[in-house]
């Protein structure tokens, strides 16, 4: 039986990374994955982010960016061009490379720092003499390996729509959207979350008519309403996405062809026919097979790992981080939390800040923020003041020919600390940054005024926001 310091069940962005930061420590550390390529031939490292999630949908986007410049926005800059053909097969392909590269990418880092990568499903089968016991299973074969700690990064799957099952031929879930060789006339997409949205931009921009249904009453709640508003009049009037806000969903139907979609909405009766459906409504955390159950692992009612601020366990030296446990699933925030256990199995006292967790939508324009919202900062009964400023001014956007969205900082009304920064617009993913950093290090809106930013710049626009608040 293999024995090892540390053993990490899952080799997501939060597992494979938590792996190599034990083995840069000195612990003797191995990872367990039983994820596989998408020809399903061969072991894949990296987890959903990497092959079916952030990865290649970033990879689509772009694709679909490029195209849909070449289409319209190229004669504006008084470049003609005439698109003889899309080639959604060849957009594929590209994309299954760049996973192919960064997932081999993660086994040469495995080599390097000689985490050992154990291919199959690990479950936990209690302690023995102080050590913990996994069992792991690959093609029917078992074996089993020994570790004093545990890290439980599986990850979380797509939340099942109980109505239709997903075959990923006609109805689709994020894994089925990314692999269209074709570009569907009508798509159907059930949830206008993160996943839903990227998808549906994604396909619309390639000719597809996309139509999103979305059982909430508020578009995008978890973020700034302003931001909120801004985008689904852009998405809706500019970009011709079809969105449709507080439906319930009656029925699904596959037929040969199509499939069918009876719903709610507005309390009349409705159905629409898809050549492809999407099913994007959120994800569940990932514990099956790990027998969570038969070693007392502390599970909530909703399915995730109970853990403490440090991402302990109610079990002694079994840790849980990612998507699996509380808090927003996002795979920086895994990252950090692999870094943070395997420094404190080290001894060390790392702090992960929930509150200055960036998050992004990667969409046209991009949507990101940090920090709590103005529906937020009222329902706390925060005083708060804010500012503004628009891309419409800024230099290099209109350059770029992107001069859509804003910039909104808010600050504290008496100490003038940035309490939350949201922003619509081009690469706000990247510009979101600077706002983190502000924030973790206690800034005011006065320290982002009086930092000299480039010109011209897009980070103008964050500077401008900063100075306009009074």
């Amino acid at each position: 039986m293999s024995q090892f310091d540390v053993v990490v069940i899952g080799a997501g962005p939060g597992g494979y990374v938590a792996a190599i930061r034990a083995a840069e420590l000195g612990f003797k550390t191995a990872c367990i994955d039983a994820g596989l390529n998408k020809k399903g031939d061969a072991p894949a490292l990296g987890g959903t982010c990497l092959n079916v999630g952030c990865i290649p949908s970033k990879a689509l986007l772009q694709t679909s960016e490029n195209y849909h410049a070449a289409e319209t926005e190229f004669a504006e800059h008084g470049i003609e061009v005439k698109v003889k053909k899309f080639d959604a097969k060849k957009m594929i392909e590209r994309k299954d490379a760049i996973v192919s590269k960064l997932t081999n990418g993660i086994g040469f880092l495995f080599k390097k720092d000689k985490v050992e990568s154990i291919f199959g499903r690990g479950s936990l089968q209690g302690q023995k003499d102080g050590l913990w016991q996994i069992e792991v299973e690959a093609n029917g074969a078992k074996q089993t390996v020994s570790a004093k700690h545990v890290i439980v990064a599986t990850g979380s799957s797509p939340r099942p729509l109980p109505l239709i099952e997903i075959d990923n031929d006609k109805v689709l879930d994020n894994e089925g959207a990314l692999n269209l060789e074709e570009v569907p006339g009508k798509l159907g997409m059930i949830g206008s979350g993160v996943i839903g949205l990227e998808m549906g931009s994604v396909w619309n921009r390639l000719g597809a008519e996309v139509t999103i249904l979305e059982a909430m009453p508020t578009f995008l709640a978890a973020v700034d309403q302003q931001v909120a508003k801004e985008a689904f009049k852009i998405f809706t009037k500019e970009q011709n996405l079809n969105i449709h806000l507080g439906v319930t969903i009656n029925a699904i139907e596959k037929t040969k062809n199509h499939v069918n979609v009876k719903y709610t909405l507005n309390g009349e009766e409705k159905s629409d026919s898809f050549d492809k459906l999407i099913i994007a409504i959120g994800r569940i955390p990932n514990t099956n097979g790990l027998n969570a159950e038969g070693v007392g692992l502390q599970k909530d009612e909703r399915g995730f790992i109970v853990v403490d601020e440090e991402c302990r366990t109610n079990l002694p030296n079994v840790w849980a981080i990612g998507d699996v446990v509380r808090g927003p699933m996002l795979a920086h925030k895994a990252s950090a939390e692999g870094v943070a256990v395997a420094e404190r199995i080290a001894g060390q006292k790392p702090f992960v800040n929930m509150s200055t967790i960036p998050a992004a939508m990667y969409t046209h324009p991009e949507i990101a923020w940090v920090g709590q919202t103005e529906e937020q900062l009222k329902a706390a009964g925060v005083k708060y003041k804010k500012g503004q400023s628009s891309f419409a001014a800024n230099g290099r956007a209109l350059g770029m020919g992107q001069g859509k969205g804003f910039v909104k900082i808010l600050a504290d009304a008496e100490t003038d600390r940035v309490l939350g920064v949201h922003i619509i617009g081009p690469v706000a993913s990247e510009l979101i940054s600077e706002a983190v950093m502000a924030m973790e290090f206690k800034a005011s809106s006065e320290d982002i005024r009086r930092i000299i930013h480039g010109h011209p710049t897009l980070s103008e626009a964050v500077h401008e926001a900063a100075c306009s608040i009074k």
